[in-house]
């Protein structure tokens, strides 16, 4: 109670709040304008009937079953995001201009925009090109493409743009809480889902387990995020003038996710490529793979996400934690990790240290990916199935950060109003 009248003591908490939630309003009404000329009802028969499409339907908040002008959501900008972040590891040329400070972070903010109009035309081209199928019969096909594509187009730019303005000028970070609102909005479509389940014949104890596995991996989750490693840090008595400095201890917090909810967030986004390819290049033998592989409960998808997890948890641990600068910084202060020497043994220790809890943490990011799926087919209830561990991580980890933030911001507050 402390915490949430703490809230609506401080304005500019309230103000920021507020504006985050005048966003994803907007969002939300936006997710319901769908766009004309498609039988909508064939459309959210193919959804229900395909696990891959409905987990992507799930990251849309239920806009790509209504076809709106948010069908695309925020996923061109993710992948974006993902292509430019790899750019920037992968080419010194990039990541001089990310160095640059305020003006190059702006410059490749601007190029992320770019390249997500970019991909969202892509999508568009296929997504307009294979709905054909369920278009309505007094509808011209040509003029149904420009203005779809030109829609959803329009509404992949102006969801990055309000995602952009939350996280300037709202709380949280808007790409993850784009996500989230949308996950949360199809909870009742799932609950709804697993009632039907037990009135057609399935067995309440089933539902039952299927809940509580869900309800293990929130515990679960909340756990291994919150998980850190505390490396101790001596630092030496030294003399500066008449003062005397040092000789306190203290410690480095090594997190076993360093990289939080987004690696899991970008490889399901990236998952969708495969999709995407197949549906523009036409060819029987890529289409006859994607049939009867690439299946959200297949072993060929789930072996590709755990391979992405892996491969984004290491590269987020990569870009966020520099073990060579850390070594640099504690030597320089006068400082020491117990029972290891400072300089070049400091920095192998951590680089060591980071490395074993990165493994664990995308082993545990896998593992929390693959239990509902594996819940769903023994226990046959698959009413949760796009309510997997994805979405629950996305979902505890976005509510997480976003607490952390409003608790930064009132300790803020707190302190100034002390000072002043």
């Amino acid at each position: 109670m402390k915490f949430l009248t703490a809230i609506f003591k401080y304005n500019d908490l309230k103000r920021r709040i507020g504006y985050s939630l005048l966003m994803l309003v907007l969002y939300r009404l936006g997710s319901h304008i769908p766009i004309s000329g498609i039988d909508l009802s064939s459309l959210e028969d193919l959804v229900n009937s395909n696990n891959l499409i409905s987990f992507i339907d799930l990251f849309s908040g239920g806009s790509f079953s209504r076809f709106s002008v948010f069908s695309l959501g925020i996923l061109p900008y993710i992948n974006a995001s993902i292509i430019m972040q790899l750019m920037s590891f992968a080419l010194p040329e990039v990541k001089s201009i990310l160095e640059e400070g305020e003006s190059g972070r702006k410059k490749i903010s601007q190029w992320t925009r770019y390249l997500t109009v970019g991909l969202a035309l892509l999508q568009a081209v296929v997504i307009a090109i294979g709905f054909k199928t369920f278009l309505l019969p007094d509808v011209f096909f040509p003029f149904f493409l420009v203005y779809s594509i030109i829609s959803l187009v329009a509404g992949a730019c102006l969801v990055m743009y309000i995602g952009e303005r939350m996280t300037e000028n709202g709380i949280g970070n808007g790409a993850s809480l784009i996500i989230f609102i949308g996950i949360i909005s199809q909870l009742p479509f799932y609950v709804k889902n697993s009632i039907s389940l037990v009135q057609a014949g399935t067995h309440p104890i089933s539902v039952l387990i299927m809940v509580f596995i869900l309800i293990f991996m929130i515990f679960s989750i909340i756990l291994i995020q919150e998980a850190e490693r505390k490396i101790p840090v001596q630092y030496a008595k030294r003399v500066v003038g008449r003062k005397m400095y040092g000789g306190q201890s203290t410690f480095i917090p090594l997190r076993l996710i360093q990289g939080g909810v987004l690696p899991i967030i970008f490889a399901s986004a990236l998952l969708q490529f495969p999709l995407v390819i197949s549906n523009f290049i036409p060819v029987a033998a890529i289409q006859s793979f994607i049939a009867t592989y690439y299946s959200y409960d297949g072993i060929f998808y789930n072996a590709f996400f755990c391979l992405l997890i892996f491969f984004f948890t290491y590269f987020y641990t990569a870009i966020s934690f520099n073990p060579k600068d850390i070594a640099m910084n504690i030597k320089k202060y006068g400082g020491f990790i117990m029972g290891v020497r400072p300089g070049a043994p400091t920095e192998a220790f951590l680089e060591s240290t980071v490395t074993k809890l990165t493994f664990f943490g995308a082993f545990f990011l896998s593992f929390v990916a693959l239990l509902p799926i594996v819940g769903a087919v023994t226990t046959n209830v698959n009413s949760f199935m796009g309510l997997g561990g994805t979405a629950l991580l996305i979902i505890v980890g976005v509510s997480l950060d976003l607490l952390r933030q409003i608790d930064s911001v009132i300790l803020q507050k707190e302190y100034e109003s002390i000072v002043n």
